[in-house]
């Protein structure tokens, strides 16, 4: 820790204190997406959200699961982004679906990506 005024925490904690009552993306460590408008954090960086949405993409299917409020662990962020405006995010040929269908389509893949690990075992 650097005896600085301007250290690498303060600088942090500056930068998000931009991001306050905005709404903003954050993607995950695992790959999970979140929506919502910034309300809080804290000095480990873990976060509060309003009107969270969990965004879920499988190939041309997204689905927007709405959340409420919600906390996020600063260890689990990856990246925070801005949200320019509500309008439509996602290109065009991307479909919205239900929550059970894109579970469905999660399965498949999940299926399918395991069964392409396994192509180099020989059953026969």
């Amino acid at each position: 820790m650097s005896n600085w005024p301007n250290s690498d925490d303060n600088l942090f904690s500056s930068s998000l204190a931009s991001y306050l009552d905005r709404k903003i993306l954050i993607l995950l460590r695992d790959g999970r997406e979140f929506l919502g408008t910034f309300r809080s954090f804290d000095q480990y960086a873990n976060i509060v959200l309003e009107g969270t949405l969990e965004r879920i993409m499988v190939g041309n299917l997204f689905c927007d699961i709405p959340l409420g409020l919600y906390i996020i662990r600063g260890e689990n962020v990856m990246l925070i982004g801005e949200r320019e405006s509500d309008e439509k995010e996602l290109p065009p040929h991307m479909t919205c679906v239900s929550v059970a269908e894109i579970r469905k389509a999660q399965k498949e893949e999940l299926k399918g990506s395991t069964t392409r690990k396994m192509d180099f075992l020989d059953f026969d």
